[in-house]
């Protein structure tokens, strides 16, 4: 740890990871709120806020202007990559990738290895970023890839190994490469329950 850290009590950061990574001299502090969890590995870098209740598996990675919520949880070999903002009750598996200027709402769910992406050419060139938007409620099953400027409506299931290409409509399934939207079934109409 630094001083480039603003900490509530009762928070635990392991002697092996870093919080306020330093990226830029005008940087502000990392702002971490009560009950937090930091593993060994997991990097923070300044210009981040993060409510109470956070928890981090190891080795994760958390980039410049990201604002979490309470109660979020960023798995093993995550990451942030920064500008992005995730709301409460949050749990990011292992493994999963969020680009920056990604917007995920209250009470979600994505599960292990799923992708967001933010860039809508495979080869580099000057274009305007921008992540897609997971609202409230949704759950992202494993593996599923999320394209740029994509919103996943609230309450809405992307499946395992799902690439979806266009928004998803509120309370509905969406399954195959590309995704097909279809009815919710019962037992998953309601959205996730993490909080």
């Amino acid at each position: 740890m630094n001083n480039n850290i603003v900490m509530s009590h009762n928070c635990s950061v392991d002697e092996e990871a870093t919080v306020g990574y330093e990226h830029d001299s005008d940087a502000a502090p990392t702002k971490l709120g009560t009950n937090g969890t930091v593993r060994a590995g997991t990097i923070i870098y300044c210009d981040v806020t993060i409510g109470d209740e956070f928890t981090t598996g190891h080795n994760a990675l958390i980039r410049e202007e990201t604002t979490i919520g309470d109660d979020v949880l960023v798995g093993t070999n995550s990451v942030i990559d920064g500008y992005s903002k995730i709301g409460s009750y949050v749990s990011i598996q292992t493994g999963v990738y969020v680009p920056s200027h990604t917007t995920i709402e209250d009470n979600v769910f994505l599960g292990p290895c799923c992708v967001l992406t933010n860039d809508p050419y495979p080869v580099r060139q000057e274009t305007e970023l921008e992540g897609p938007t997971i609202k409230q409620g949704a759950s992202i099953g494993a593996n599923a890839t999320i394209l740029p400027n994509v919103t996943v409506g609230e309450n809405a299931f992307v499946a395992a190994g799902a690439v979806v290409i266009d928004d998803v409509p509120p309370d509905t399934l969406a399954a195959g490469v590309p995704a097909e939207h279809h009815e919710l079934p019962a037992e998953l109409q309601g959205g996730n329950t993490l909080a």
